[in-house]
């Protein structure tokens, strides 16, 4: 009889074809077995899951911002990655900004490589950064490994990082689309936000029309059209905007290799709950009304968005400015790493959705964006990336129980469901107070 490194046993393991007793059996970091339950399956250690826990894939998710080195104060790969554990994310990418320097070209992938690999407790990627001079770096970050090269049509928030212009970035599509490259694009027009009045002050609504839906529609066309003349693939990050579907759906069918994501902060949060002065939830492009909230959910249902990953954008509280309240001072970007299972999944359950389209929108689907095709899937020939969770415990957030560096969140004090109760990566528990563990990925690997 064969036997595996470690075997998990329950009444609901989340396969491909649904979830279902069963057992997983997992061999040298890989997930070798999923059997129906009774198989008996032998393993150096055995996992029995309680009659309330599921099983499911470790998540994937794409839009981390480390922001390590030159801003560790602001989180860094130790805490930000236990935080992911913590969360039931067992991968992440990294953003190429607000770290200094930015990961703009080789030399600096190789730094940001370097101080995250002693201190990953998951497995890290990395995404390159598209930005006006850096034309000639974009195959050499490509062949190096990362997932992708990142731009912005409009000013980013840190002055190492400039934005392109729209011709720069068609000149930048179509490098990338001679070695299919992916880039990834936070669409939002800059003359239109110039042109919106400026935030300053406490008030919500004002922030809101600060950054109106107008500039994020005009800039995701922009994407649209420009990735349709050159073949290349873009994606579109964190759609706020839920005007902004069709045109998105009707590029997919014209065949323009263009995907979208958005967050959770865009699915659990709306801007009429917003009280004036709570700059914990600022964010670019903002949290925009109820009924828009809505449509971004049947965007996910029916295909248009393709997946959901976090955004995790932390600075020091001091940044958040909450003592004065003010939107335009204040640092925009909202803490959810660890949170994002439970978000999700506390609003996905209200409306009737299953925790399997969760785990697709949330694990699978950011695995294909990028490419992982070893990630994202309790199946044969995966990674042994699994999480134990209890998806009817419920508990309130209290940020100073968070593993972010700065107790700073939008969602303090919210009753959330779904508790992460163990996460596994490669076959072995997850030691947030232990050595780490997590691994350095590389765009064309199947994993690690």
């Amino acid at each position: 009889m064969t036997s595996y490194d470690l075997v998990v046993r329950g009444r609901r393991i989340m396969t491909t074809a649904g979830e279902r007793p069963g057992e997983v059996g997992v061999a040298d970091g890989r997930i070798a077995a999923v059997e129906p339950a009774g198989a008996a399956l032998a393993g150096t250690r055995v996992i029995e899951l309680a009659d309330d826990e599921v099983l499911l894939p470790g998540l994937v998710d794409t839009h981390v911002h480390v922001n390590e080195p030159g801003r560790t104060e602001w989180e860094g790969f130790a805490s930000a990655t236990r935080a992911a554990a913590a969360g039931g994310v067992t991968t992440l990418v990294d953003m190429p900004l607000n770290s200094v320097p930015p990961t703009v070209d080789v030399a600096a992938l190789e730094v940001k490589r370097a101080v995250a690999g002693p201190q990953a407790f998951v497995d890290v990627g990395f995404w390159g950064g598209a930005v006006p001079g850096n034309l000639g770096d974009l195959r050499g970050l490509h062949d190096e490994g990362v997932f992708g090269v990142k731009c912005f049509l409009l000013h980013s928030g840190v002055d190492e990082f400039p934005p392109l212009d729209v011709d720069g970035m068609e000149r930048y599509l179509a490098e990338l689309a001679g070695f299919d490259g992916l880039l990834i694009v936070h669409a939002e027009d800059a003359r239109a936000v110039d042109e919106a009045p400026a935030a300053h002050g406490p008030r919500y609504a004002a922030f809101l029309a600060s950054r109106p839906r107008g500039a994020e529609n005009l800039a995701i066309a922009q994407v649209i059209e420009r990735a349709r003349w050159t073949g290349a693939r873009a994606h579109v990050l964190h759609v706020s905007s839920s005007d902004a579907l069709p045109m998105l759906a009707g590029a997919r069918r014209d065949g323009v290799r263009i995907t979208a994501e958005t967050c959770p902060h865009y699915l659990t949060l709306f801007a009429e709950e917003i009280q004036d002065g709570a700059t914990t939830h600022k964010c670019c492009p903002p949290i925009r009304e109820a009924a828009n909230r809505e449509l971004l959910w049947a965007g996910l249902l029916d295909g248009t968005i393709d997946c959901i990953v976090s955004d995790h954008s932390p600075s020091t509280i001091d940044l958040k400015h909450l003592d004065t309240g003010d939107f335009g001072l204040a640092w925009g970007g909202v803490s959810s790493l660890q949170l994002g299972l439970p978000l999700v999944w506390t609003e996905a359950r209200r409306r009737g959705i299953g925790l399997d389209r969760v785990v697709r929108w949330m694990a699978a689907a950011p695995a294909e964006l990028v490419g992982l095709t070893g990630k994202g899937r309790i199946a044969p020939g995966y990674d042994a990336d699994l999480v134990v969770f209890a998806p009817d415990a419920a508990f309130v957030v209290d940020p100073h129980r968070l593993h972010h560096r700065n107790p700073v969140s939008a969602y303090a004090g919210r009753p959330l469901a779904g508790v992460v109760r163990r996460t596994v990566l490669a076959g072995h528990d997850v030691d947030p107070t232990g050595t780490p563990r997590g691994r350095l990925l590389r765009r064309g690997s199947r994993s690690g």
